[in-house]
């Protein structure tokens, strides 16, 4: 595996979306030529300087069918002190899907670590509005744990795969979803050992938030903000300027969610911390969207450093998951854009120098829409207190 020294102890992991290139599942669902890249052009704003439609630089708008825009964006984490990718992988009873990325990284990549998240959500209409209308779905019942691992394999045994003290990390991003899986888990340490690969190291994805790891038998938790900060702490309690009165998604604070998550006190067992740039999903939800306002590269390396330090601290080798490298559908991404440039990537760097704040957003009078935002709060917080007054164990 390439080099990982360095003198902190932890690492830096950073999500990677492989959605940017055309397969055919997305040009019958979405129409012909769809890729992440036709939700970012079509975002429209929804408040007075609200920053839509996202423009790359840089790296251009890529496609990643070519192994050169991988390697491009491989020397841009390194120099910016992010340590892997991990992709996510779309693997649905034998069908796999979004896959010639991460093989084609496997055969021509650069030679820079990665890893895998099992990302075993079904694929619905949720972006359409009809989240119960299924395109492609998981199905447990008729999975093996030999049949996703011989899939694995290949990625486990490339040099570059990313371990952990010896062991191989592997993310879970709905584990909550699996039946039995604790019996999944421990099946795939057996497998992994049977092929000789040595241990596993199971991370589940804080994608339904509180849960812990003995309820599912792996290993650890990473935190996946901003995932349990859809509450009413987390609000941008004054109205934004010019919000469309259509508007019936959630306008949230960043810099309140980010001392949210570092006021977390760590639990008994291993919980990874994690840390987004932003989030914005207008892309993908138009007017229904969860808009973080107030992302900004000083808050955000701030936030990201307080992680650091804590899981530099850790016994053992801690690790630091940013969400994302390139979700730009979703306002969560390192890459150069024409707003900031590399302002983000560079508050990535562990010595990092001066960053740059973002001016508050501007203000405007309450109305219906900005009152919708802040009932969603409301609600959020009262489904974050039945779930810690009354945790939903498997």
């Amino acid at each position: 595996m390439p080099s990982l020294s360095r003198i902190a102890s932890s690492l830096t992991v950073a999500y990677y979306l492989p959605q940017f290139h055309q397969i055919p599942e997305n040009d019958e669902w979405w129409g012909a030529g769809f890729t992440e890249w036709t939700n970012v052009r079509k975002a429209r704003p929804q408040y007075d300087g609200h920053d839509h439609p996202r423009r790359v630089e840089t790296l251009g708008q890529y496609d990643l069918r070519s192994v050169e825009v991988m390697h491009r964006q491989a020397d841009l984490a390194k120099r910016h002190d992010v340590d892997a990718f991990c992709f996510y992988f779309y693997w649905f009873d034998g069908h796999r899907l979004l896959e010639r990325p991460v093989d084609n990284y496997l055969q021509a990549g650069p030679n820079f670590p990665f890893c895998l998240s099992w990302a075993n959500e079904n694929w619905t209409r949720r972006w359409d509005g009809k989240e119960h209308e299924v395109l492609m779905g998981q199905n447990y019942s008729g999975t093996t744990a030999e049949e996703i691992f011989d899939d694995f394999l290949p990625y486990f045994r490339d040099e570059r795969y990313l371990r952990v003290d010896g062991a191989l990390v592997l993310v879970i991003h709905r584990v909550d979803h699996v039946p039995d899986a604790a019996e999944l888990m421990s099946s795939w340490r057996r497998l992994a050992k049977e092929y000789g690969l040595g241990e596993l190291h199971i991370i589940a994805a804080e994608t339904k938030f509180g849960i812990e790891p003995t309820w599912y038998g792996v290993d650890a938790i990473s935190e996946f903000p901003p995932v349990g900060s859809n509450t009413l702490a987390s609000a941008q309690l004054l109205p934004v300027k010019g919000l469309r009165s259509d508007f019936s998604g959630r306008i949230m604070s960043y810099e309140r969610m980010a001392k949210r998550f570092m006021r977390r006190r760590p639990p008994s067992f291993t919980r990874y911390r994690g840390v987004v740039p932003g989030w914005d999903n207008t892309a993908r939800r138009g007017n229904r969207a969860t808009i973080y306002v107030g992302h900004n590269p000083r808050s955000y390396g701030e936030w990201l450093t307080h992680a650091r330090r804590a899981e530099d601290d850790r016994q053992g080798t801690g690790l630091v998951f940013i969400n994302a490298w390139n979700e730009w559908a979703e306002g969560a991404y390192l890459e150069p854009d024409a707003t900031w440039g590399t302002a983000f990537l560079e508050a990535t760097q562990r010595n990092a120098g001066p960053l740059q704040a973002s001016p508050k957003p501007k203000l405007g009078a309450p109305s219906l829409a900005w009152l919708r935002s802040v009932s969603f709060a409301v609600m959020g917080s009262a489904v974050s207190l039945v779930r810690r007054v009354r945790p939903s164990r498997p």
